[in-house]
């Protein structure tokens, strides 16, 4: 989902007093409330002041939304900390961001980024007005998607369904394919804070967000003739809601290598060789991920042209999954000048140019 920039959306800056939070709001949604702008945007645009307001205007939600710092401030894709379920809430006609209804499951006025970090700190709203901004439904632990009765009938409630799976980059080399040994995966994932007193009593592990970094270390082993492109699913080991329940983690294999081209189980790698030896031919020793060899480039020898050798490849996977050899190195000869030539060098090249 997208981060909401709500200082942007009210034209504040971020060390904005709450009295300007309050006359640039007061001044947008006359500006924008629909029954006065009938224009498409009018709509979406008061919804977003109304969700800007809700936050800055008060000092937890805006202490919780600073807290997610620079990384989230670019407009980049947002990924909603686990545990914080998506509630709904209509907007009431207050004009100052109050609550006229609220329609627990279902998405009503706020954002799904809104209510992906306050949806535990909202309230449901009392005839008196709105009530506390922690409800009875705050502590999602506590509640019970069990059994509720309606009309005489018994019916059975299910916890708020959501997306828990993560998506990641996995950044492979072909001497990781190679090796055939469990890779190292890190990344960094924001999650509900575990160390969180009981309400009312202050976090020093998230500073009273509620949501704090998690760096994730994971091992995992590569399947044979693995693929670019090849989604490697680990179960899991994504998000986890209040609920306890746990998505999955899919990698997005990359294969990123500065020495060899990768086409399955062959490999290319290119070597460089001077005019006199493509002419008059060369021995030459290179390294592969089997160990150095020495190949014999043969005279008269074309830039771009391939010797093909076997068994010095990837490892291809043979029946019932056992080892079925390795596939082919093409090594890739590129001719290249000195960067250095002598005076003497310079004649006899003229005179090879002259023959």
């Amino acid at each position: 989902m997208q981060y909401k920039d709500y200082y942007e959306i009210l034209g504040l800056k971020r060390e904005a007093t709450g009295a300007e939070i309050k006359s640039a709001y007061r001044k947008l949604a006359r500006k924008f409330h629909p029954d006065v702008n009938k224009t498409k945007e009018a709509e979406s645009k008061f919804k977003d002041i109304n969700e800007a307001y809700e936050v800055l205007s008060d000092k937890e939600k805006r202490q919780r939304y600073d807290s997610l710092g620079a990384n989230w401030q670019q407009g980049a894709e947002y990924t909603p900390p686990p545990g914080f379920e998506q509630f709904g809430f209509d907007f009431g006609q207050g004009g100052q961001g109050a609550y006229q209804s609220f329609d627990f499951g279902e998405m009503g006025g706020f954002s799904d980024f809104f209510s992906s970090l306050f949806g535990d700190m909202m309230g449901a709203q009392t005839s008196g007005g709105r009530q506390s901004r922690r409800s009875v439904f705050s502590d999602f632990g506590d509640f019970d998607f069990g059994q509720a009765q309606a009309g005489g009938r018994t019916y059975r409630q299910e916890a708020p369904k959501e997306d828990l799976d993560l998506t990641k980059t996995l950044n492979i080399t072909a001497k990781d394919i190679f090796e055939q040994k469990p890779v190292t995966v890190k990344f960094t994932q924001m999650e509900k804070c575990k160390s969180c007193p009981p309400l009312g009593s202050f976090c020093s592990d998230c500073g009273g967000t509620g949501i704090k970094n998690e760096l994730k270390t994971l091992k995992v082993k590569l399947p044979p003739e693995i693929k670019e492109g090849q989604k490697i699913r680990i179960k899991g080991e994504g998000l986890i809601d209040a609920y306890g329940r746990k998505g999955d983690l899919y990698l997005i294999v990359n294969i990123k290598d500065r020495e060899y081209e990768i086409n399955g189980t062959d490999l290319t790698k290119e070597i460089e060789i001077t005019p006199p030896e493509a002419v008059l031919g060369v021995k030459k020793e290179i390294k592969t991920l089997h160990g150095n060899i020495t190949i014999t480039i043969p005279p008269k020898t074309d830039s771009g042209k391939s010797l093909r050798l076997k068994e010095l490849g990837l490892p291809k996977k043979g029946i019932g999954g056992q080892s079925g050899g390795y596939g082919y190195l093409n090594v890739r000869v590129k001719i290249v000048l000195p960067k250095e030539l002598s005076e003497k060098q310079i004649e006899l090249y003229k005179k090879i140019q002259e023959s």
